[in-house]
């Protein structure tokens, strides 16, 4: 004869009824406690995320009349760029290290004291 052990949803405490590996009593149980487990990673991913796009916004709209723009520093981060955050590099056989918000990138030039604004039209 089988044991009639009642299992607890995790989220409300509700029983569970139905299947025996179920685990949570609904749908909406399920989702809310799976939202809160991982809602500090999400957190953090989604910031980091938006600062991206908003780099790439920056860049962008800096850089719509030629496809290859200057600007200082400030003019960067008067629009709020920020340094930190760049989806990946790309070095060039010169030497040269450009570093890109997706498809919109930068270059420093030192002996200007500029960013040289590019696109990557491949990506």
């Amino acid at each position: 004869m089988r044991e009639n052990s009642l299992k607890e949803c995790p989220e409300c405490g509700d029983e569970i009824i139905g299947r025996t590996d179920k685990k949570f009593c609904s749908d909406q149980c399920r989702n809310t406690y799976n939202n809160r487990l991982n809602s500090d990673a999400s957190n953090t991913v989604r910031n980091i995320n938006n600062i991206l796009r908003k780099n790439r916004r920056i860049l962008q709209g800096l850089n719509r009349q030629s496809g290859k723009t200057m600007v200082n520093k400030d003019t960067l981060l008067t629009n709020g760029f920020n340094f930190t955050y760049h989806t990946h590099i790309y070095t060039t056989k010169k030497g040269d290290i450009y570093q890109f918000c997706y498809e919109q990138g930068y270059l420093y030039l030192k002996d200007k004291d500029l960013y040289l604004l590019v696109e990557n039209k491949d990506e």
